[in-house]
């Protein structure tokens, strides 16, 4: 099954010089993420896994038959960098050469200029060998422009829910009940309340108030805290960490309430005591009724597991957005996936929380990052890259890209996590759905030539695409950024009519497909010619997309449309991206 363990550390190491000793020289994971990430891609099936007994069932990955290697090449940080770009190289060198098919990446810094970015200089040398590259979008969201790994070549996924949920009632001594999550496996006595304080008023003398509220170390006195249910404000210092400073000051449980940037994202963790994460709102209403009473107090029900909520998914506050702050006329994300409370296989050389004081030891734990999206998209590239020996990786990419849906399990449009109707900036071309990613019936398809014209149309050099290339260059004349054969169309800036060229591949049996559009507000879309007909597998058909500002006042900021292909038994869904000046 794991065929192969490799570590990359001598970039690290010429930073850290002599403190690096030899317990640094193995590929073992004392992290976690590694073995989290692996086993969300492509571990076997193995019945009866939980997260401390919740969420039992039987897990695989997305790949379940797939012989997997790891490369590890992040370590423990260093001026506040843990993966060198010579390790990183170096690693994605060991795994072209070792013959990898998909090359899961968890892992990311700023978006950068592709030259300088080695995850993208990497990537690019992975798939001239047919390897596809799946990538995180990154964790710092919900603020637009902080998406990374944002080369054309990469597959970049963004995080959102599932509709599966831990939930831990907070019951106040109002009668109100506010439904949190937790996966704390410690319980208060049965239905037995416990006076209620805000961390803010169990302040030492000379911590400051925001350093009590989110319960920072040594803020919180005991003298105020001991047998109390203590509420904590969530932010700056980990959920876990700050239910470990509760229960050090002698707090019975810990309401952990959002601040207005998780707004109504939960992320379960394994807290050291009773303690529930509450959404923003309710958060408030919990400290609205701290201030309106003598003696509040509260209760907090023990953990369940929850399987079929709505609305599932919505996308996870921390995911990174768009757009693309190096090359905006490419969408990135590229795709969303389940990253919030995933389930999967744990390191035993470290506690679930990876906090010093957590000596308890798992085989599985529930994380939530793009670090877990990514690898389910990894997973399911597998299966395609199984079914399709020989299809590109930009094939996998598109049957992705056009499959995906924008719609939850109510059939409404996807939501983030302030209940806004969430866009291709946060999901790209939406939620995965791998089953219909089997059957995509048309794909854009693009070859590493097209990745170098790419480069060229940027205003690289052809003595730098040369050398990034490995072979001479010579970029073609004339060549428009805007014919990039992407499966999505983003127009950064329009100002008079612009016409785009796609081409399109039959992968599919032979049929009839026809163009509907749903246009951006403001903006009128022509599609020539309105219908494509393939008569065999294999063909290939280009059409051209006009876009038109019609109504300059409806435009404030980017608007959004799509075009669909669709032969009535497949539709292939491209998102429309355009910012008019």
């Amino acid at each position: 099954k794991l065929i192969g363990a490799r570590y990359f550390n001598k970039g690290y190491a010429a930073i850290v010089g002599s403190k690096l000793n030899a317990s640094f020289n193995t590929p073992r994971d004392n992290d976690g993420h590694g073995t989290h990430t692996l086993s969300t891609a492509g571990s076997n099936l193995v019945a009866k896994a939980s997260a401390f007994g919740f969420g039992k069932g039987t897990a695989k990955g997305g790949s379940p038959r797939a012989r997997v290697a790891t490369y590890k090449v992040c370590w423990p940080p260093v001026g506040g960098e843990e993966c060198f770009d010579a390790d990183i190289l170096a690693a994605f060198d060991t795994a072209i050469h070792d013959g990898v098919d998909v090359l899961s990446v968890s892992l990311g810094g700023e978006p950068i200029d592709f030259f300088n970015d080695s995850i993208a200089i990497g990537s690019f040398h992975a798939i001239k060998h047919g390897i596809v590259v799946v990538c995180s979008a990154g964790n710092s969201g919900p603020a637009d422009g902080t998406v990374v790994n944002i080369a054309p070549w990469q597959i970049t996924v963004g995080a959102s829910t599932m509709d599966r949920e831990f939930p831990s009632m907070v019951v106040l001594g109002n009668d109100m009940h506010y439904k949190g999550q937790s996966l704390s496996t410690k319980v208060l006595p049965h239905q037995k309340f416990f006076p209620l304080i805000s961390a803010a008023d169990a302040k030492v003398a000379n911590a400051s108030v925001q350093t009590a509220l989110f319960c920072q170390a040594g803020a919180i006195d005991p003298k105020k805290a001991a047998g109390k249910v203590l509420v904590c404000l969530r932010g700056l210092n980990g959920g876990v960490e700050k239910g470990q400073q509760a229960y050090l000051a002698g707090a019975v449980g810990m309401i952990l309430a959002n601040d207005i940037f998780a707004d109504n994202e939960i992320l379960v963790e394994a807290h050291v005591l009773p303690a529930s994460n509450i959404n923003y709102t309710d958060g408030l209403t919990v400290f609205t009724y701290i201030n309106s009473t003598k003696n509040p107090t509260a209760y907090i029900t023990p953990v369940t597991t929850q399987i079929g909520t709505k609305p599932a998914p919505f996308m996870a506050a921390f995911s990174s957005k768009g757009p693309n702050t190096i090359t905006p006329e490419i969408l990135k994300p590229d795709i969303t996936a389940p990253g919030v409370s995933v389930i999967a296989a744990y390191t035993e050389a470290e506690g679930p929380t990876n906090e010093d004081f957590d000596k308890r030891r798992v085989q599985f734990n529930s994380l939530s990052g793009t670090s877990m999206s990514c690898p389910h998209v990894s997973g399911i590239v597998g299966l395609l890259k199984t079914l399709y020996p020989n299809w590109s990786p930009a094939a996998i990419k598109s049957a992705i890209m056009t499959s995906a849906t924008t719609l939850d399990n109510l059939n409404e449009p996807i939501l983030n996590a302030s209940n806004i109707k969430a866009g291709p900036f946060s999901y790209g071309a939406g939620h995965l759905q791998p089953n219909l990613a089997m059957d995509p019936g048309l794909v854009y398809d693009l070859t590493p030539t097209d990745y170098l014209n790419f480069l060229c149309t940027l205003g690289y050099n052809e003595t730098l695409i040369s050398l990034f290339s490995k072979n001479t260059y010579k970029c073609p004349n004339p060549i428009n950024l805007a014919n990039f054969n992407y499966p999505s169309i983003t127009i950064p800036n329009l100002v008079g009519p612009i016409t785009v060229t796609r081409t399109v591949k039959n992968v599919g049996s032979p049929g009839t497909y026809r163009a509907k559009v749903m246009r951006p507000m403001g903006i009128s879309i022509y599609v020539k010619p309105q219908k494509l007909k393939f008569e065999k597998a294999g063909e290939e058909k280009t059409f051209s997309v006009t876009l038109k500002v019609k109504n300059a006042q409806a435009i404030k900021e980017y608007v959004f449309g799509e075009l669909i292909w669709s032969d009535n038994v497949h539709y292939v869904r491209s998102p429309i991206v355009v910012n008019a000046v």
